[in-house]
């Protein structure tokens, strides 16, 4: 099957050949149809599937037709590095179309998004919070929307946004297409589509288990020698483009810089950022300014960097469902991909987890070099000495590039 069968309008096909898309992915293939017809959806699809341009492309295909400089199509989403992600996307997809898009999110100034908005946008990507505020200040209209999509529908009843999005609701017409994207389904969300959607078709691909195009490997270590183990692994890896998960922003942030001394060009993605620098740590990560980029969990979904080759799992994720989504960010629309894990015996019921779902045992690795048998440095349990304590200097920048090596 290709592109052309889905009879999308013409002016659609420029923005498709851009973004590399030659053939139609599983969840494309059989949410894309429907979706056409108008029907209102709820789909289930593992990362890297091509789910946003599932429901991008009927967007566009309706708006083609009928009314300008109005908003007709509404996606919310839990983040905001999400939020540029899908619109990167439809600006990609849209291109020879006078359609336009806007994302609103707080965490920044709201005067360029007001200043979209009474331009006149036909698509909003939108974070609940903030577009709740500026529809309560009437500079958001949501009395002409056709098509809402709520995506990573399951993540945003993590975070706890189920009563905004509920409010959301509430201010857009009765009449429309709703689709629902999300990658588990507890009750809460179950309930959400239930009082939401209208016979709504169910599509399911790929649930539970990662990527195919992903090959998984397990590094066995003390907890204390993470780090000099990860730097054993990235002498062997191509860094060209490497993406790291730590458990806290602090870990993050501390591998990070650690890593800037051992002479990669490294950036850190984490809630202690600004958006600024979110957005240019990521975007410095895209245009491969950056080798790799060391994250918390905020950039396991909707981080769409196909280049991504390896993810380094620095801490085993809480649960399966956040390492499928983890490793989902390499092996992306078809490449190929690696994921290593490195691991500790506090570390094995989730591993066991894990082999149960992917239905294999997981290949263990160990890097004969490497001294495994390096002692733990002692506990500091003496109190701290009396007085004034010594300043400490602070960095200031933001990324950390390659320090010179000492001689």
């Amino acid at each position: 099957m290709n592109f052309n069968q889905f009879k999308l309008d013409s002016r659609l096909m420029a923005g498709i050949t851009n973004a590399g898309y030659e053939k139609p992915t599983p969840v494309q293939e059989q949410a894309i149809p429907a979706a056409l017809e108008g029907r209102d959806l709820i789909a289930t699809a593992q990362t890297g599937t091509g789910k946003t341009a599932t429901f991008v492309l009927p967007i566009l295909h309706k708006l083609l037709s009928g009314a300008r400089h109005k908003s007709r199509a509404l996606i919310v989403t839990p983040t905001r590095e999400l939020a540029e992600q899908i619109n990167d996307n439809i600006r990609t997809l849209s291109a020879g179309t006078n359609l336009r898009s806007a994302t609103i999110y707080g965490g920044v100034g709201p005067a360029p998004q007001i200043k979209a908005l009474k331009m006149g946008v036909e698509i909003l990507v939108a974070c609940p919070g903030r577009l709740l505020d500026l529809a309560s200040q009437n500079v958001a209209k949501l009395d002409n929307i056709e098509i809402l999509v709520l995506d990573e529908a399951d993540r945003m009843f993590d975070m706890g946004f189920m009563p905004d999005v509920r409010r959301i609701i509430k201010l857009i017409p009765a009449k429309r297409q709703t689709m629902l994207f999300s990658a588990t389904f507890p009750v809460e969300v179950e309930k959400l589509a239930a009082e939401t959607l209208s016979a709504p078709q169910r599509i399911a691909v790929g649930l539970t288990r990662p990527a195919h195009t992903v090959s998984h490997a397990l590094y066995p270590v003390p907890k204390h020698l993470k780090t000099a183990l990860t730097f054993e692994i990235l002498k062997r890896t191509d860094t060209n483009a490497v993406l790291i998960f730590a458990r806290t922003r602090h870990r993050a942030q501390s591998l990070a810089i650690k890593l800037s001394h051992e002479g990669y060009r490294v950036t850190s993605l984490h809630s202690d950022r600004t958006q600024g620098q979110r957005q240019s740590a990521l975007s410095g990560f895209k245009e491969g300014r950056y080798q790799i980029m060391v994250a918390t969990d905020i950039a396991a979904r909707g981080l769409d960097v196909d280049s991504i080759s390896h993810v380094i799992n620095f801490d085993m994720p809480d649960t399966a469902d956040a390492y499928i989504h983890r490793i989902g960010r390499t092996g992306r629309a078809e490449r190929s991909g690696d994921a290593f894990t490195l691991v500790t015996p506090e570390d094995d019921d989730m591993v066991r987890e894990l082999e149960k779902i992917m239905k294999q045992t997981l290949p263990r690795e160990i890097i004969d070099e490497f001294n495994y048998r390096v002692p733990a440095p002692p506990q500091q349990n003496q109190p701290a000495p009396r007085g004034p304590k010594p300043l400490q200097h602070r960095p200031t920048h933001t990324d950390h590039k390659p320090h010179p090596k000492r001689r």
